[in-house]
């Protein structure tokens, strides 16, 4: 439920219940009267155990990119080159999904070189 609405419902519920003592001492109640007067207390009670005991609303979920790399070429890093085929997210960065399928052949050839395929968190 949200803040707004259980506010409200506990503000209603409050005077309800503060107003049914008011009704019986201000006025010497009938039978109907009492009735009344108790339904709307219990009334009352009810709708404010119902408002506090409501969960919060879970925070919406931020949908975030689907990365996909499907049926790349391939890729040759060499003489202290990078070669990657798939997806490359440095640290996992973004709350989105990342997947490779059918990759290409990643080649690395001389010092320094790197190579490589699938989805790449470094």
């Amino acid at each position: 439920m949200p803040q707004g609405w259980r506010s409200t419902v506990i503000l209603v519920a409050a005077v309800g219940i503060v107003s049914t003592p008011l009704l019986w001492l201000l006025d010497s109640p009938d039978t109907g009267q009492l009735v009344g007067a108790t339904v709307q207390a219990a009334t009352g009670v009810a709708a404010l155990a119902w408002a506090l005991l409501q969960r919060p609303p879970a925070p919406a979920s931020i949908p975030g990119p689907a990365d996909l790399a499907l049926d790349t070429g391939n890729a040759d890093g060499s003489n202290g080159g990078t070669a990657h085929t798939g997806v490359r997210r440095p640290s996992g960065a973004g709350p989105g999904s990342a997947k490779a399928e059918r990759t290409g052949n990643a080649t690395a050839q001389g010092p320094g070189s790197s190579a490589g395929t699938g989805v790449d968190y470094s």
